[in-house]
């Protein structure tokens, strides 16, 4: 597997980073590989998409009731 060095990283990007893995509870390179990973792979889908910043908790709303109206005229 290919591997890759990353120099001249911002000592504050840096401790973002390690604080951000120990948050997620991985390695600083798991972290990377996961964050590279996302920014590269695009969703199949734009539903996808969604769930993944959005999550499945779907709520139910009740719209109300619209009366029907006629179609609007084109002049020309």
């Amino acid at each position: 597997m290919p591997s890759l060095s990353v120099r001249k990283i911002d000592k504050d990007v840096y401790e973002r980073l390690r604080l951000r893995a120990a948050q997620h509870g991985v390695s600083m390179e798991e972290e990377v590989r996961q964050i590279l990973r996302r920014a590269v792979v695009a969703p199949e889908r734009l539903g996808d998409l969604a769930l993944q910043y959005f999550g499945d908790n779907g709520v139910e709303i009740e719209l109300p009731p619209r009366d029907p109206h006629d179609p609007v005229g084109l002049v020309e």
